[in-house]
């Protein structure tokens, strides 16, 4: 009978997560369509009139050819050339802007700017994602490891002066917290805001979309020809990514305890149904171990 129920709570558990799930989604569709939708029938009008305008100050060119022209720059967009400027705009492909694109295949990032136009660029893409996401995700667990440790020292270096273990694990957290957002969330997008030409809220955006691996592509550092950029800026911001994903996953893996804890708090019997299921794996391994 107590089986029955648990059954029952994680089937409900399970339900209402799916409920929540599929509810986030269509709210935010419905929000994103409300917000978007008139920018983007305006854009499109604007651009048309634009059309028209060019079609009406330069009589020679008829509507086909200027068709034909705003798809030479779409494809030449598609392939990774930015259709302003001239043939001496800096190189997509020089080892710095490689690097860069080589740290956004193995994070699985995908900017979606760029990407390999050859036969040979795309088939070693897909061997290089299939060797090199493993290990970043190697990297990343290994980087997580390295940064509990330091949380760790962090707390007995704190239980001297603090002599209440919650409270120290509070402000040892908090620190970790706050120093890793200064450090990867707060000091980079006002750099790239610099550099770029960005408002903080667009280089805030862009560091959010690029360390949640979305990688919309909308806004990517070091793509104006109009600027100047020093030989290892998107090596650096490569570099950056990296240990800014470990440091994110340490955070969201603390956040996914913390959720943990108040779920076992607000129902006690999810814990011993997770205890349950533990224990019925461990059995099942000991089976197969035993079989072999």
């Amino acid at each position: 009978m107590a089986r029955f129920q648990l059954a029952h709570v994680k089937v409900s558990w399970t339900g209402l997560l799916a409920l929540a799930h599929l509810t986030y989604l269509l709210v935010g569709a419905t929000i994103f369509q409300i917000l978007e939708r008139e920018a983007e029938s305006n854009n499109r009008n604007h651009f048309q009139l634009e059309k028209l305008h060019f079609l009406a100050n330069y009589t020679c060119l008829d509507g086909p050819a200027l068709e034909k022209f705003v798809q030479v720059i779409l494809d030449a967009w598609e392939k990774g050339v930015n259709p302003s400027g001239n043939s001496t705009n800096p190189s997509n492909w020089d080892f710095s802007s490689s690097f860069f694109f080589a740290g956004t295949v193995v994070t699985t990032i995908g900017y979606g700017n760029l990407s390999p136009s050859t036969v040979s660029g795309q088939v070693f893409c897909v061997f290089y994602a299939l060797c090199g996401i493993p290990l970043n995700l190697a990297f990343l667990k290994q980087m997580g490891k390295c940064l509990t440790i330091h949380l760790g020292r962090l707390k007995r270096a704190m239980v001297s002066v603090v002599p209440h273990k919650q409270t120290v694990e509070a402000l040892a957290v908090s620190f970790f917290f706050i120093s890793g957002s200064l450090l990867f969330l707060v000091i980079p997008p006002l750099l790239f805001s610099y550099v770029e030409g960005w408002t903080f809220g667009e280089g805030f955006y862009f560091t959010f979309i690029t360390l949640s691996t979305i990688g919309f592509g909308d806004y990517v550092v070091g793509t104006d020809p109009g600027k100047e950029y020093i030989s290892l800026y998107r090596s650096l911001a490569g570099i950056w990514i990296i240990f800014a994903l470990a440091w994110l996953a340490l955070i969201l893996n603390m956040g996914s305890r913390v959720m943990e804890h108040v779920v076992v708090m607000t129902h006690p019997g999810f814990k011993k149904q997770q205890e349950e299921e533990e224990e019925d794996a461990s059995s099942c391994k000991l089976e197969d171990t035993s079989k072999i």
